[in-house]
């Protein structure tokens, strides 16, 4: 039986779609999608809604979105991530969009390899946005760069040559 510190926290929740928890909903999803929730894919999900410091020098989740964050974890409960593309997208600026996908590809990148199951969900953002691959490659391609920690760590690796260029076009 729930205390009443709980059935106060549910109360706070509110799941009325908007841009912002829309945006926090899909990186949940995105998070969620391969089964394993990494401690690199936490800490993304810290860094993008902003933490304080908390009394003992812990991050926290600031006040305002922490509430965000426990009504898009009451979302991500109740919806398919199906039903929430079909809610969400017609909400949603072209800036959203590019946000959101910008932001949920950098979450399946953050722990160094793409699982199967993040990428098909982000084909499902891709299609429902309609944006076309070609169109976020240079995204893509930026958020490998940031990602790819062995560059400094493999020296054999194929882009640490000197006659190497990073580029966004071939």
């Amino acid at each position: 039986m729930p205390n009443f510190v709980d059935k106060f926290l549910k109360a706070e929740v509110d799941t009325t779609m908007t841009p912002h928890l829309a945006f926090v909903v899909s990186l949940l999803y995105m998070i969620a999608s391969d089964g394993v929730i990494q401690n690199e894919e936490i800490g993304q999900l810290l860094a993008v809604l902003g933490g304080e410091e908390g009394p003992d020098g812990e991050v926290m989740v600031g006040e305002y979105n922490e509430k965000l964050l426990r009504s898009a974890q009451a979302y991500v409960e109740e919806h398919n991530v199906e039903e929430f593309l079909k809610e969400t997208t017609p909400l949603l600026l072209d800036v959203h969009k590019m946000a959101i996908l910008v932001n949920i590809c950098d979450s399946l990148l953050s722990d160094g390899k793409a699982e199967a199951a993040e990428q098909a969900l982000f084909y499902k953002f891709l299609q429902a946005f309609e944006v076309t691959e070609e169109r976020f490659q240079p995204f893509f391609e930026v958020l490998i760069l940031k990602n790819d920690r062995t560059v400094f760590s493999y020296a054999n690796h194929p882009k640490c040559r000197s006659d190497y260029t990073v580029k966004l076009y071939p």
